[in-house]
């Protein structure tokens, strides 16, 4: 049984810059080694659609990585480009992830429906938007951990993943 893989990219003109301390990455590592993933490779780039594409195809592209992570770039500001980016890479979209990350954080704020994080597959890598706020991203992915190791089960093809007997090391 191999251990679920992410990599976390979190899109941010100042953190890449220097000029402000990426704390949302390390966040969402932080609970992916809690719950037993392998946090296996992080980057910092500007809010550039370019840019963001260039990580994410370069990381979805090699098979290492279960699921990719971003953070930041998903609100209304006239930078934050990380969907457009994402959009433009995925191959498959699953907009019940991006509703229902939506939906849990409306419980928490009102401003949840600012959000314009979206998530999809990109050669059997999930790829999934997270806010930049590193509360956000805990609450984010508090909910969202029990699914994902089914998720990554189906992505690999594993014969007892559609019965819905999870392979991989389940979260709870």
């Amino acid at each position: 049984m191999r251990p679920i893989r992410i990599a976390v990219l979190t899109v941010s003109d100042r953190s890449s810059r220097g000029l402000r301390e990426d704390l949302s990455g390390p966040a969402i590592q932080e609970m992916a080694v809690s719950f037993g993933w392998q946090v296996a490779s992080t980057a910092v780039v500007p809010d550039e659609i370019v840019a963001i594409q260039e990580v994410l195809v370069n990381w979805a592209d090699t098979g290492k990585f279960d699921i990719i992570f971003t953070t930041g770039g998903t609100g209304f500001a006239p930078r934050d480009v990380t969907p457009e980016a994402t959009l433009g890479v995925i191959e498959r979209p699953t907009p019940g992830i991006s509703e229902a990350l939506r939906a849990n954080s409306l419980r928490i704020t009102a401003h949840a429906i600012l959000s314009r994080a979206v998530s999809g597959i990109r050669n059997n890598t999930l790829i999934i938007n997270f806010p930049g706020s590193p509360r956000a991203c805990r609450e984010n992915l508090e909910y969202l951990a029990p699914v994902l190791p089914h998720a990554v089960d189906l992505m690999r093809d594993y014969p007892a993943a559609e019965s819905g007997h999870l392979t991989a090391a389940p979260q709870e």
